[in-house]
């Protein structure tokens, strides 16, 4: 193992090489060889046979999901538990201090803006397929076999575990891999890939084989991750557009809003970052925020507020029991939903991660931490008390309602649209959730495109738009053809089959991290 990062005149010739020594130029591309060749040839294999066998792809997906769950549930537990404790040790240890960029570092973008693409980027599809959803489907289905407990008891299991989903765990996720980009890419000076993080342990093996299977990995971790998501999108927004037009909700459709979304991703990409993944963040974050306020508004605003101030504590409190999966019985739900969404967070890393890197520079570390790790969870925390939360109130006062009954017959995609229809106007705030789920949509797309694009072209910032565009398209082929493969049985697969190798990945990537801080710490 070696603890030397390379001083200024190494770094600068480090980077030469990785980014041009190994690229490839030719038809308006500029690709990191072997990355781009083996990651796009097997992405394209993926699309052809999964297409041309339909049937069979769907039986894989399954089988992969059922294996995943069940053999590495105590993998991915282990790790989301690790990733938190060791952001908060950054967040309290003198290493808190660093700065991403070095001392006089300024922030590239104002909080405002660093927020909204963070909230765009990390969380924001999930939460509007969730944000009703999850919060009835855990209590009426509770963890730790508690089905016969109280109502207002499996109320506050259910939102804790929703809390924990969306919280803690994941953001710590994100926090460690984008912190790592953006100390060995800003304070290091080394390409913004994902290899350069691991320069402590591998040395000049950086730029060999084992630094491009490290990011062969992480653009397969991308691509299902966020295929997994775009799926999500396109099942919600198909279902948004049946109950407010007559619009067949089926699987011709779906594909249809994948295709359309693609294309207006592509036109975001064609307009750069700043122009498109920045302006398209704060609308969203806009049009959330009133869709939010005006859930409010017009529910008992006071009992939700002291509801969510309520439902935290009672995260706090589910925290330790549902960090465990030692002796637990509930399979179906640690199987189903926390296996499966820490494998989805670890997919989606490498995306989040690289982007909020981009937009962190200026940030000390534990500014960092403290905004990545809080922020989305009190954010997250409000969403789902308002809107999962109101539903609940609803289902107090009168027992079974037509989401609760949505969400028992398997209409998962229907539980939005089914609560924003029993208020008052429904059919401008349907409109509205419709929107944002697009726009979720392509600004995932787009920022998505970015950060493989960057990874295949051997960290470069300012690739040509064609690789961009080329990624995007098949973003959208890998969403189709996990729909067309078993819906949301092959998303799941997805990113769990991707997360798999790539939480050792993380595992090995904290340890990089913190050589680099102490030795950054040491230099002063």
């Amino acid at each position: 193992m070696t603890e030397q990062i390379p001083g200024q005149e190494q770094r600068d010739f480090k980077t030469r090489h990785v980014i041009g020594d190994n690229n490839v130029q030719a038809y308006g591309f500029d690709v990191h060889n072997p990355v781009f060749m083996v990651a796009a040839g097997i992405v394209i294999l993926f699309v052809a046979l999964s297409l041309s066998a339909p049937e069979t792809a769907s039986q894989v997906f399954q089988a992969v999901r059922v294996w995943a769950t069940t053999q590495l549930d105590w993998l991915f537990m282990a790790a989301a538990n690790f990733f938190l404790l060791f952001c908060v040790f950054l967040a309290v240890s003198p290493l808190g201090k660093i700065r991403i960029g070095g001392p006089h570092a300024k922030p590239d973008y104002n909080i405002v803006s660093w927020f909204a693409m963070m909230f765009a980027a990390g969380i924001g599809v999930g939460l509007m397929f969730y944000g009703v959803l999850e919060p009835i489907a855990h209590t009426l289905q509770p963890p730790f076999g508690m089905e016969g407990a109280s109502f207002e008891e499996r109320r506050a299991l259910g939102i804790a575990s929703t809390y924990f989903h969306w919280g803690l765990h994941g953001w710590g996720i994100y926090s460690v891999v984008a912190l790592a980009l953006a100390i060995f890419a800003f304070n290091y000076g080394l390409p913004l890939t994902v290899r350069s993080a691991f320069f402590p342990l591998l040395g000049e093996r950086t730029w060999g084989w084992a630094g491009n299977v490290i990011d062969v990995l992480a653009v397969f971790a991308t691509l299902f991750g966020l295929a997994t998501s775009l799926g999500l999108g396109a099942k919600q927004i198909t279902a948004g557009l049946s109950y407010l037009l007559p619009v067949e909700n089926g699987l011709v459709t779906q594909i249809s809003v994948v295709v359309v979304i693609t294309i207006i991703a592509i036109v975001s990409v064609v307009r750069g970052l700043d122009r498109g993944v920045k302006v398209l963040s704060e609308v969203n974050l806009i049009l959330a925020g009133l869709l939010l306020l005006f859930l409010l508004a017009i529910g008992p605003t006071a009992q939700i507020l002291t509801q969510t101030f309520a439902d935290v504590l009672s995260y706090l409190r589910y925290l330790p029991a549902l960090s465990n999966w030692v002796g637990r019985e509930d399979t179906a739900f640690l199987h189903g939903w926390t296996t499966f969404y820490w494998a989805w967070w670890v997919a989606w890393s490498p995306f989040v991660g690289m982007f909020l890197a981009r937009v962190s520079r200026g940030r000390t570390v534990r500014e960092f931490i403290i905004a990545t790790l809080l922020v989305p969870t009190l954010v997250a925390a409000v969403w789902f008390s308002t809107l999962g939360g109101s539903a609940l109130m609803d289902m107090a006062a009168n027992g079974e309602t037509l989401v609760s009954q949505a969400v028992a017959d398997g209409e998962v995609e229907l539980a939005l649209f089914k609560f924003l229809g029993g208020l008052p106007l429904s059919g401008i705030t349907s409109v509205v959730a419709v929107l944002l789920i697009v726009i979720f949509f392509v600004s995932s797309m787009d920022s998505g495109s970015l950060v493989v694009d960057s990874i295949t072209a051997g960290g470069k910032t300012d690739a040509p738009t064609a690789q961009r565009v080329f990624w995007c398209t098949f973003e959208g082929l890998i969403a189709i053809v996990l729909l067309l493969g078993g819906g949301l049985t092959a998303l799941q697969a997805a990113s769990l089959a991707t997360g798999f190798p790539f939480v050792l990945v993380l595992l090995a990537m904290t340890l990089c991290l913190y050589l680099g801080l102490r030795r950054l710490h040491k230099q002063g």
